[in-house]
C-alpha cells in the first residue's frame, strides 16, 4: 500500500497532477484508511503509469480514458487520429512560425518588395519615423486592397524622388507636419507643390507598365489614402486646402 506522494514518486509525477487525474475520473480514488490517509496499491500505480505514458505521447487528457478501456483494435484507430490530429497541429505550430520569422521582413511582412523599397529610400532621404510610418499604413491599406495598382504608385513615386525639387518638397511636407495650419510658410510651400505638379501631370503615369495599359487607381483607395494620410495634421490640412484653391490657376 503506498502514499500519494510515494506513488506520485514512483510514476514520476507530482502530487498535484496525481489529484488531477483523480478529478478527470482518470484515476480511482481510493477509500481513507483508519489514519484518514488514502493508500495506493500496485494497480494504481500501473494505471497513473499508463496515463502518464499516454500524456507524454501527446494524447489529450479527454481522449485517456477512451484509450487506457479500448481494445487492441479500437486503441490503434484512436491512436492513429490522434496521431492525424497531432500532424495537424505541426503543421499550423510550423506555418505560424514561418509567419513569425517573416516578421524580421519589417515592411515586407505587409507589402510589396516595390513598396518596401520606396519606404526604405525614404528612410535614406531623413523622413521621419513617424513619417514613414504614416506612409506604410496608407500602403497596408491600397496593397491589400489593390496591389497591382499600389505597386504602379510606388513606381511612379520613386521615379519621382529621382528629382531633387520632388525630394525637397516631400521633405518639407514632412517636417510641415507639426506645424499650425496658420504658420506662414505653408503657402510657399502649398505654391512650390503647386508648380511641381504642374509641371509633372499625372497621364501617362509613370507607372502604367505595372499596372497595365489604360487602368488608373482606383479613386475610392485614392480617398481613403488621402484621408489616412492627412487626417492628423491640422497643417496637412491646410496645405491640402491651398491647393484646392490654387488648382484652377494651373495649367
Amino acid at each position: 500500500m503506498l502514499t500519494i506522494g510515494r506513488l506520485a514518486e514512483y510514476a514520476g509525477v507530482t502530487i498535484k497532477a496525481v489529484r488531477h487525474y483523480h478529478e478527470r475520473g482518470l484515476l480511482p480514488e481510493p477509500d481513507r484508511d483508519s489514519s484518514g490517509y488514502r493508500r495506493y496499491t500496485a494497480r494504481h500505480a500501473i494505471t497513473l503509469v499508463k496515463i502518464k505514458t499516454l500524456a507524454d505521447a501527446g494524447v489529450p487528457l479527454a481522449r485517456v480514458g477512451e484509450l487506457l478501456a479500448a481494445g487492441e483494435d479500437e486503441f490503434r484507430a484512436a491512436i492513429a487520429e490522434i496521431d492525424a490530429d497531432l500532424r495537424d497541429r505541426a503543421a499550423r505550430i510550423e506555418r505560424s512560425r514561418q509567419r513569425v520569422a517573416a516578421l524580421r521582413a519589417g515592411d515586407r511582412m505587409f507589402v510589396s518588395s516595390a513598396v518596401a523599397g520606396y519606404l526604405d529610400r525614404l528612410r535614406e532621404l531623413g523622413v521621419s519615423d513617424r513619417g514613414v510610418d504614416l506612409e506604410r499604413d496608407v500602403w497596408i491599406l491600397m496593397h491589400a486592397v489593390s496591389p497591382r495598382e499600389a505597386d504602379g504608385w510606388a513606381a511612379d513615386k520613386r521615379a519621382a524622388l529621382e528629382d531633387p525639387e520632388f525630394r525637397a518638397i516631400y521633405v518639407a511636407y514632412d517636417e510641415a507636419y507639426d506645424w499650425f495650419p496658420d504658420d506662414p510658410r505653408l503657402p510657399a510651400l502649398a505654391t512650390r507643390t503647386g508648380h511641381w505638379l504642374a509641371a509633372h501631370p499625372p497621364d501617362p503615369p509613370l507607372g502604367a507598365a505595372a499596372r497595365g495599359a489604360g487602368e488608373r487607381p482606383d479613386p475610392v483607395v485614392a480617398r481613403l489614402a488621402a484621408v489616412s494620410s492627412g487626417a492628423e495634421s491640422p497643417a496637412w490640412l491646410r496645405l491640402a486646402e491651398l491647393l484646392r484653391q490654387a488648382e484652377p490657376r494651373r495649367v
